[in-house]
């Protein structure tokens, strides 16, 4: 029996403290953070984990250096030290790397700003990271020959990090260490109806695989449902303080375009910062800030249009990038938070909103809402929401371990048994790594049972693909243990696959096949045609 299948059984006429509604970094931290205090959870998605926004990111995990322009001080230390927090307890998973902000005609501000500017975040951020740097436009041409450098007046070198993998993998740490710690956590569950109750709340969560209803009554719910917190609020007759308005950020992925593990950073003719993201052997160009009331969005020829007019132009390449060039395309909302004041949306100041979150507890009604926040703020998210369960009545323990990867002696002892199988080789596609360490990344204690199979047969320690590094003995783990209902939750989130290579290409990888036949089973050939409908 599978995850899925155990927690489905669990869910089936549960009772439970709190009720999570979404399955995002918000849900899932939620979720991970009550069950470490010993709060009895059941959280539910109605697609896949982060599937919506959360798989939409630029993978930075940053304190916020452009929030300096709005002076918002008090949100950019709190970042950082979330930020520090992430890379002391995440070390494999993040990484730190440089931001060379190349500063020309376009910029708000002159390179002599920046340069101050960036010695402050670094003074913020507690001087966790390296210092930074002041560049002449030599220097940026001598440091990262691909950038143009005719119209630039200088640039700055600031340090931030950012996940080695993919955002999406990331909130699933937090869906899994939410299950070890006890709480029962479902993807495809659509909450269809909720009843307030004398004791809390009842409500109907239907399997969309199977139309099966599982009934969940609970004392208290917690709206983690991200650019659709209103909507249920509205739903469930809430009056709240503050609501969402969306931002809509595109990025487009391509063949590599620096040599080295750094972020080019530029400002765009609008004046709003871009950047270009290392990501495997691929770069990531974006992200675009365009208002939108929609919170569904898609990457228009517009959009490619502009970036890559913007890109090309402050780029010194032998061939602009084309749309040809492009191997797969990202777009999402960012659900930005703002009063609920009653004023008509359209008449918000929405380009100079930041990214922080905003809890409410509705004693009453026996709900938490969260609205808005970022990855890097997701384990203040988790913590305040523990509070936020707090006030309305609820019982809540002492402090379990509910974040973190496992201790240095785990991981030490993983290594040691790794090299003796060969797997201290470097990886295809990542510098500075070993194949080891990326299946440590991926799987943290299951990374054992990767180890298990390739004792049993050596042939488990080939690659499954033709391209990534995910080996043949780590598909049983994904099959087993992660959720994994159709193929696109396997290559577009529980790996970057689908991310760093074109349908294509993956559809015609023989390796797929096999894939598809550990993870699905009898379901395997309709679940491959899904790759190009």
């Amino acid at each position: 029996m599978s995850s899925r299948e155990r927690h489905l059984e669990r869910l089936s006429d549960a009772d439970v403290d709190v009720l999570v509604v979404g399955g995002g970094i918000n849900g899932a931290v939620a979720a991970a953070a009550l069950a470490g205090h010993g709060v009895s959870v059941a959280m539910v998605e109605r697609n896949d984990f982060a599937s919506f926004t959360s798989q939409e990111s630029s993978n930075l995990v940053w304190g916020g250096f452009k929030y300096l322009e709005n002076y918002e001080l008090p949100l950019v230390y709190k970042l950082c030290k979330s930020r520090n927090h992430l890379m002391k307890t995440y070390p494999t998973r993040m990484s730190e790397l440089g931001f060379l902000a190349t500063l020309d005609r376009t910029s708000p501000f002159p390179p002599w700003l920046a340069a101050l500017g960036s010695v402050g975040y670094w003074m913020i951020g507690m001087f966790h990271t390296r210092r930074p740097a002041y560049f002449r436009p030599q220097g940026i041409e001598a440091a990262e020959p691909v950038v143009n450098t005719a119209t630039a007046r200088g640039g700055i070198e600031y340090m931030d990090a950012y996940l080695k993998d993919n955002d999406a993998r990331f909130v699933f740490e937090f869906i899994r260490s939410a299950g070890e710690l006890g709480a029962i956590t479902v993807n495809y569950c659509d909450l269809t109806a909720t009843e307030r109750t004398a004791t809390g709340w009842t409500a109907t969560v239907t399997d969309t695989e199977t139309g099966t209803e599982h009934t969940v009554r609970a004392k208290a719910i917690v709206n983690a449902a991200g650019p659709f917190v209103d909507g249920l609020s509205e739903q469930w007759g809430l009056q709240t303080d503050h609501r969402i308005v969306y931002s809509k950020g595109i990025h487009l992925v391509v063949p590599r375009i620096n040599d080295s593990e750094r972020v080019l950073a530029f400002f765009d003719d609008t004046q709003r910062l871009f950047y270009v993201i290392p990501m495997a052997h691929r770069s990531v160009i974006g992200t675009t800030d365009t208002r939108t009331g929609d919170p569904y969005s898609e990457v228009t020829d517009e959009d490619i249009s502009f970036v890559l007019e913007q890109i090309n132009a402050r780029l010194d390449l032998e061939h602009p990038i084309t749309p040809d060039d492009i191997i797969g395309t990202r777009s999402g909302v960012r659900p930005l938070v703002v009063d609920n004041d009653g004023d008509d949306r359209e008449n918000i100041d929405w380009t100079s909103l930041s990214r922080k979150h905003a809890m409410e507890a509705d004693a009453d009604a026996k709900v938490v809402t969260i609205f808005g926040g970022k990855l890097t703020d997701c384990l203040n998210v988790g913590e305040e929401v523990v509070d936020a369960v707090r006030s309305l009545g609820l019982t809540v323990g002492a402090e379990e371990r509910w974040f973190g990867e496992p201790d240095d002696a785990t991981r030490d002892r993983f290594m040691a048994r790794a090299a003796r199988l060969g797997l201290d080789r470097p990886p295809r596609h990542e510098r500075g790594a070993s194949a080891a360490e990326v299946i440590w990344r991926q799987h943290g204690m299951r990374s054992f049972d990767v180890l298990d199979a390739i004792d049993a047969d050596a042939s488990m320690a080939e690659y499954a693909f033709g391209t990534g590094d995910t080996l043949r003995a780590e598909l049983a783990v994904f099959a087993e243990h992660e959720f994994v209902v159709h193929l696109d939750d396997f290559v577009r989130r529980r790996t970057k696959l689908r991310l760093i290579e074109r349908d294509e290409i993956l559809a015609s990888d023989p390796g797929l096949k096999e894939a598809a036949k550990v993870l699905f089973g009898d379901r395997a050939d309709t679940e491959l045609a899904t790759l190009l409908p």
